[in-house]
């Protein structure tokens, strides 16, 4: 059991730390000046080299080293990564950043469904119910952009979401460290972004803010949140993405002044409360199965 508690304890110290790098990706970007296929291109290039080399320099240090993509399963994690990172990007670029960080929270509830459905983990009443409740805050968010040129970030926020829970879930039925495996598969939309590069033409006003986030943050955050799958649950490591959407808004205020909408906020909040409620919940219901677990079976 010790062990158990070990791994667990270390699974959220992980997922936090990628969580809290997390944070300022978005800021980064929009301090590059850019547009979108090109910091896509930028961003995602200096990450796989980033990748590469501390992939080596650890392989050099210990045979131990985690596989850049382990297996069949590893691709699929990969590619979800990929098509995260691009959906993503297109988000910054059509939607406001509360907006953004907001949809994407949802992510928690996506893995959750996603849990349930393929790896048979029961979904409680406490979880159906906070994933009404934040539901109806994203229409609230969506609402607002019907008619505007958001919505279509808005989509391809809740996209992204979706697609960080499926690579998550997949990391998870695999039970393998995935952790260099979300950065390899930059690599994908790396390509996509050359290729529309070549067509329209660079752009990139301050490229030293895309290469610290390509360099270290986004490294740090993706290699913290792929790895943590191994050791706690898929809503659990998808929760620490609730971080962003709390601090990120913040960021962006104190930087560059954006104050989100009435609709954004309210349905935000409702987003927040019903997450930190859920969380909550969840941990109260694990020291009860722990508490539980040891009375049945004492050291």
């Amino acid at each position: 059991m010790s062990d158990h508690h070990s791994d667990h304890a270390k699974g959220l110290l992980i997922t936090g730390i990628g969580g809290l790098a997390l944070t300022i990706d978005i800021p980064l970007i929009r301090l590059s000046g850019g547009d979108a296929w090109s910091i896509l291109m930028l961003r995602g290039g200096v990450t796989f080299l980033a990748a590469l080399v501390t992939w080596a320099i650890w392989r050099a240090i210990t045979p131990n080293a985690p596989k850049l993509i382990p297996g069949r399963l590893g691709f699929v994690v990969a590619c979800l990564y990929g098509l995260g990172s691009i959906t993503f990007i297109t988000a910054v670029y059509n939607t406001t950043t509360a907006n953004l960080v907001f949809i994407l929270a949802f992510n928690t509830m996506f893995a959750a469904l996603l849990s349930w459905l393929f790896l048979k983990e029961k979904l409680r009443p406490a979880t159906l119910l906070a994933m009404a409740v934040m539901v109806f805050g994203i229409l609230i968010i969506v609402g607002d952009s019907v008619g505007t040129g958001n919505l279509f970030g808005d989509v391809m926020a809740a996209s992204s979401a979706f697609l960080i829970a499926c690579a998550i879930t997949v990391s998870r039925a695999s039970g393998r460290d995935m952790g260099f495996t979300a950065l390899i598969g930059v690599i994908f939309p790396f390509a996509i972004a050359a290729f529309m590069v070549s067509q329209t033409g660079y752009n990139v006003e301050a490229p030293w803010w895309i290469i610290l986030n390509g360099a270290v943050v986004t490294p740090l955050a993706f290699f913290c949140l792929a790895a943590g799958p191994r050791y706690i649950s898929g809503p659990e490591v998808a929760m620490f993405y609730l971080l962003e959407t709390v601090l990120a808004p913040v960021w962006m205020w104190m930087i560059f002044y954006e104050v989100p909408t009435r609709n954004s906020l309210i349905g935000g909040t409702i987003l927040v409360v019903a997450l930190v409620a859920h969380s909550f919940w969840q941990l109260h219901e694990g020291r009860k199965r722990r508490a539980a677990a040891m009375v049945r079976h004492p050291v």
